[in-house]
């Protein structure tokens, strides 16, 4: 995107039936949901936002009215691969309710954003159903950047996005999810977007495990693309690019501690184009239509990161 958009990121059917058939062809039908003794907090992230305090495998009571909440720092907050906070620390925190398959939360978190923004806000809300061995999610995310002071050409970033998610287990140990979100203007730039993810993830067994101990490595893969922007932003449609991360995640009864490693496909110049990095500088490949200065940002390279949170439920 340009310096006034950001960070981004079939049917809503389809994507129902392609996920769940997906998975039930890798659990072969015989996926078991019980929780382990001992629930690590590393949920395999598939490209949300935030800090959700959501646990797809979490057992809600089915006429009950169920809290949870999250808080914590990072050392950096990557969304999809690119920085939301121009590689520096954030923090943030989560709630949410639930009532048998429905949901509500928010969350808010610090980002460090062209438009300057005060915080990101979510409000977020939808119902997770369980089809066979499959726990479904399916809501609708807003998301707010308050106070921005440089809203540029889109008159502010704050846009929405629906995404459907499907979690399921093979025996005790092992997780696999896939995802699919799609925005209609994505950070108000006119552009809709599309954002496709899947992942693994292995927990270990409590009994090679310290008392109150969970520890779960987890990995995930995702394709972003787009359309065309609004004439005012250029009319040309933002680049396409994969992400990937992998890690591992420590638990110790309500606190969590996790280090990951994140990177994309796209180059330097890309980048620039992608998050409007006002700190981008000279020295890149020229593209006429999209990046006439050759602008390169790093907003987009290889990252590790460390990430720490109290869940509460």
């Amino acid at each position: 995107m340009n310096a006034s958009a950001k960070v981004g990121r079939v049917t809503v059917a389809s994507m129902v039936a392609f996920i769940g058939l997906w998975l039930a062809s890798m659990t072969g039908g015989s996926a078991r949901a019980e929780t382990p003794e001992v629930s690590s907090g590393g949920a395999i992230g598939l490209g949300s936002r935030g800090w959700s305090a959501a646990e797809p495998n979490r057992a809600t009571p089915a006429n009950e009215l169920d809290f949870s909440a999250r808080a914590g720092f990072a050392s950096d907050y990557i969304y999809r691969g690119t920085t939301l906070s121009d590689h520096g620390p954030a923090a943030g925190a989560a709630i949410e309710a639930r009532f048998g398959q429905l949901y509500a939360g928010g969350t808010v978190a610090s980002v460090k954003l062209p438009t300057q923004p005060a915080a990101e806000f979510t409000m977020a809300g939808g119902f997770r159903p369980k089809i066979a061995n499959i726990d479904f999610d399916l809501g609708v995310t807003y998301f707010a950047y308050p106070g921005e002071r440089l809203p540029g050409e889109t008159d502010g970033i704050n846009y929405w996005e629906a995404a459907i998610r499907g979690d399921t287990r093979i025996g005790e140990q092992i997780r696999i999810a896939g995802g699919y979100a799609y925005s209609p203007n994505v950070s108000n730039t006119g552009a809709w977007s599309q954002y496709v993810a899947a992942g693994l993830g292995f927990e270990l067994p409590g009994r090679l495990l310290p008392p109150n101990l969970g520890v779960s490595f987890t990995a995930a893969a995702g394709y972003s693309w787009f359309g065309n922007q609004a004439p005012g932003l250029g009319g040309f449609p933002l680049p396409a690019y994969l992400n990937w991360q992998a890690g591992v995640t420590f638990t110790h009864k309500s606190f969590n501690l996790d280090l990951r490693y994140y990177d994309t496909n796209l180059s330097k110049e890309n980048c620039f184009v992608f998050t409007g990095d006002p700190n981008a500088r000279l020295g890149g490949r020229v593209d006429l239509v999209t990046n006439p200065a050759g602008l390169v940002s790093n907003w987009c390279g290889a990252t590790i990161v460390a990430k720490a949170w109290f869940a509460l439920n």
